[in-house]
């Protein structure tokens, strides 16, 4: 006559059913390595076709900078302060695009490299949600993109403080705070004759002077910088009819009045 199975062996065997075949530590290790080299490769070809696409992406990526600048009227263009900032820009979109096209591979490496511990319920759950996250994550984005990043940046810009137009031939120093949203928001005229003195705080950390866009040195804090306009400043060349007053109407992007009748 048959008999059942206890219910404590039934529940065990069940159990190790679920839980997958069991594995020694050396053979968690050479499981590791199998995923850890399959989800680097991945991320080396990732990135190698993310540099081929990075120059059609940069494009798409300042759209919302340029957004921000046409609501603000300045020029819609964006320049690189350094020789080498086109160059870095196109690397480094490069290698987080790659990051980004691979990363459903190395997700799914980390996910056959956990699955065999885990229970089938477990399995089900982690899965429905690594999911979920992936499609709020890509919604996030979209959000971010398309509807946070060009009205923060449109408020961010039009914190700068605006400087005066001043014709070419004024001989004067022209003060104009970069962040006016934490100091003030009014640029100030000085004349050539004036020397300008920065303090540096002390509570301040190390800083940057920039001169065209190079770090000319490095000051502490503490430190002071004495400004003074150089007797024999450079004068600049230009060929063409155009004056300065109307490239300014054309970068500032500046129209007359509604009510003026168009020629």
């Amino acid at each position: 006559m048959a008999t059942a199975a206890p219910p404590e062996r039934t529940e065990r065997s069940r159990a190790q059913e679920e839980s997958g075949a069991a594995m020694s530590f050396f053979d968690h290790l050479v499981e590791l390595r199998k995923r850890l080299i399959s989800a680097l490769s991945a991320v080396g070809v990732g990135m190698i076709l993310g540099l081929l696409v990075s120059k059609r992406c940069i494009n798409f990526v300042v759209q919302p900078m340029l957004v921000a600048l046409r609501n603000n009227h300045l020029e819609d263009k964006l320049y690189y302060t350094s020789p080498a900032g086109y160059v870095g820009l196109y690397i480094n979109l490069g290698l987080y695009l790659g990051v980004v096209i691979a990363m459903p591979w190395v997700l799914y490496q980390v996910w056959l490299f956990v699955a065999p511990g885990l229970y089938k319920h477990e399995r089900r759950a982690t899965a429905s949600f690594i999911i979920s996250a992936m499609l709020l994550f890509v919604c996030g984005m979209a959000v971010g993109y398309f509807g946070l990043l060009p009205i923060v940046l449109t408020k961010v810009i039009g914190f700068a403080a605006g400087g005066p137009i001043m014709s070419p031939s004024v001989e004067a120093l022209l003060v104009t705070p970069a962040a006016a949203h934490s100091a003030y928001n009014r640029g100030v005229v000085l004349s050539i004759d004036d020397t300008l003195a920065l303090d540096i705080l002390p509570s301040s950390g190390r800083l940057a002077i920039e001169v065209d866009g190079m770090v000319a040195r490095y000051v502490s804090p503490g430190d002071r910088i004495d400004l003074r306009a150089r007797p024999d400043a450079a004068r600049v060349i230009r060929l063409g009819s155009t004056t300065f007053y109307e490239r300014a109407r054309r970068k500032l992007r500046l129209t007359d009045s509604a009510e003026i009748e168009p020629a």
